[in-house]
């Protein structure tokens, strides 16, 4: 970065290459025909070249300054698209994030306030996800997704590994005799995510047989735990906020890492809006953040 010149030289230089003409350059950025031509013998002496050939009426690009000019432009083409999508007046874009709801209530939520605080002026859209193919409908500028990290045409940053083990409302863990909580009645979840077989497996005991009751929302299967229906084989990431309430509490030390993790997913589209790729930044710093 020591040879970056000044953003003002560069501003000049590509207002004096439009132009051909130094006094014209200065008329546009509100310069003297002096100043201009001060900056850019600055320029040229910072970088050791020679950047326009000087005329009886006007300038020339010599071949340096030729071959400079295109990347001048296009980088400051890029900072003031970035400054209007990010900081513009003329009213904040939309940003839609698609992910599951027990995601969006548990995990997103509570760092949309932080996520806020940090850009005011993006505006953002929260569409819950039932099931896989609600991703295709919605066609969200981005994703949280559950699975291996490998969607075709998408490009996956890793958020935070599903770890389980069992939790249960402080009440109910009360009722526990003889610390055999596998006789209280469990809570399930529907789907084809790894359950209480596979957690007694890793824990080298038996799983509880009662079922107290059936949720296909994580969030709503954690709400009863909460109010005291049953043990919940829980998402000990989703968890974090009940865990700390002590509003639910661990029976065992055990835990069942799954193979698949939750992704942040987005288009590589090269040209993704700036607002858009700042808000996938601040959600993957939040991970370390809270």
């Amino acid at each position: 970065m020591a040879l970056l010149p000044p953003l003002d030289w560069l501003r000049t230089f590509e207002s004096s290459a439009r132009h051909e003409n130094f006094t014209e350059a200065g008329l546009e950025l509100g310069l003297t025909q002096a100043a201009v031509s001060q900056q850019m013998r600055k320029l040229e002496a910072h970088l050791r070249v020679t950047l326009f050939h000087r005329l009886a009426r006007g300038v020339e690009l010599t071949a340096e300054g030729d071959a400079y000019l295109p990347s001048v432009r296009s980088s400051l083409n890029a900072l003031a698209r970035s400054t209007e999508d990010l900081f513009g007046k003329k009213g904040s874009k939309v940003i839609t994030i698609a992910c599951p709801s027990s995601i969006a209530a548990l995990w997103l939520v509570p760092r949309l306030q932080w996520i806020r605080e940090a850009r005011p002026n993006i505006s953002l859209s929260i569409s819950a996800i039932h099931r896989p193919a609600d991703y295709e409908a919605i066609n969200a500028d981005i994703e949280i997704r559950f699975g291996t990290g490998t969607w075709e045409g998408k490009i996956a940053t890793h958020l935070f590994s599903e770890v389980l083990s069992p939790v249960c409302s402080p009440e109910l863990a009360m009722e526990i005799v003889e610390g055999n909580w596998q006789k209280l009645p469990c809570i399930r979840l529907a789907g084809r995510r790894s359950g209480w077989s596979e957690w007694a497996i890793e824990a080298q005991t038996s799983p509880p047989r009662k079922t107290a009751v059936r949720f296909d929302s994580f969030n709503t299967a954690l709400d009863a735990a909460k109010a005291g229906v049953g043990v919940l084989l829980a998402s000990l990431p989703l968890s974090k906020i009940a865990l700390t309430k002590e509003e639910v509490v661990r029976l065992s030390p055990v835990e069942l890492a799954m193979p698949s993790g939750n992704w942040l997913v987005r288009s590589p589209e090269v040209k993704m809006r700036a607002d858009i790729e700042e808000v996938c930044r601040l959600i993957s710093h939040s991970v370390s953040s809270f």
